[in-house]
């Protein structure tokens, strides 16, 4: 999010560091300490990175909706602008995915500039950042379980080692923490934000939920988040974001026997995957 001139009153920031206080010793109430071996705790990890290493190379073979929706807040809650982009990500012909823009009305927020770039960073840094290749870059701490609806958890808290240098490397890393199945250890939940930013550019910490899709991966369904940016000029900016990703539906080429020598190889329509039934969320 680039940031543009305006001014807000600095009690706002005082105010937003105690709410956040008051929602981190919440969500520590919840946690159950549950000790584990060391080892134990490594063989979780290796496990569900793994499987977002799986994951993510899965959702290449999937297409899907994605509704973005990002809102600036202003006194009384009100919604002062807005950007919207929804789009279908489907095949071609040849198998490669495209985005198709289904509407894009055109933007009316003005405190901060917003595009599709940063869209695809929002709903793409947490998506699958935990992959095998990236476990030497973080470390992980084991605060214990907590059971959401009918799944209990493993919970951890996810550091870079070294956040990158904005001014030297593009890389994005996560920062948060991360709710992982005790019995399939796949991660179910994630809570943070992409690092690093600068004066200038700021993204919110947001909540990522995810379900399973055609019985076995944990594709993300929906991300939420409404943080005060605050830049370095002293301009704070209330932003809210909602994705939703929906109507996943996987790609699979048809093979078509003509005869005894000749094979028919043509685009076949993805095959409809059930809608998961969405958790409760926050409003928008």
């Amino acid at each position: 999010m680039r940031r543009y001139l305006t001014s807000m009153l600095a009690a706002v920031v005082a105010a937003l560091a105690l709410t956040v206080c008051a929602q981190a010793q919440q969500e520590e109430s919840h946690i159950r300490n549950v000790p584990l071996p060391p080892g134990e705790v490594q063989r979780i990890i290796q496990a569900f990175t793994a499987k977002e290493t799986q994951f993510r190379q899965a959702l290449n073979q999937y297409g899907f909706k994605r509704d973005a929706i990002v809102q600036t807040i202003g006194w009384g809650n009100q919604i002062t602008g807005e950007f919207r982009r929804v789009s279908r990500f489907a095949f071609d012909d040849n198998g490669q995915r495209f985005e198709k823009v289904i509407m894009a009305p055109m933007p009316t927020i003005t405190e901060v500039g917003i595009t599709s770039a940063d869209i695809e960073d929002l709903s793409g840094v947490q998506t699958f950042a935990l992959e095998t290749d990236k476990i030497p870059q973080y470390n992980f701490t084991y605060l214990g379980k907590e059971k959401i609806d009918e799944l209990d958890l493993f919970v951890f808290d996810v550091a870079p080692k070294v956040v990158p240098d904005p001014k030297k490397m593009k890389e994005r890393l996560f920062l948060g923490r991360i709710w992982v199945d005790d019995r399939d250890l796949q991660i179910v939940k994630v809570h943070g934000k992409g690092v690093p930013d600068d004066k200038n550019n700021k993204y919110p910490t947001f909540e990522t939920y995810r379900e399973q899709i055609d019985g076995k991966y944990w594709f993300p369904t929906y991300t939420y988040a409404d943080d005060q940016l605050v830049f370095g000029s002293g301009q704070i900016v209330h932003l809210r974001m909602r994705i939703t990703f929906a109507d996943y539906e996987r790609y699979r080429a048809r093979v078509k026997i003509l005869d005894d020598n000749v094979i028919d190889q043509s685009e076949q329509k993805p095959a409809p995957t059930p809608t998961p039934t969405p958790q409760k969320k926050p409003p928008m």
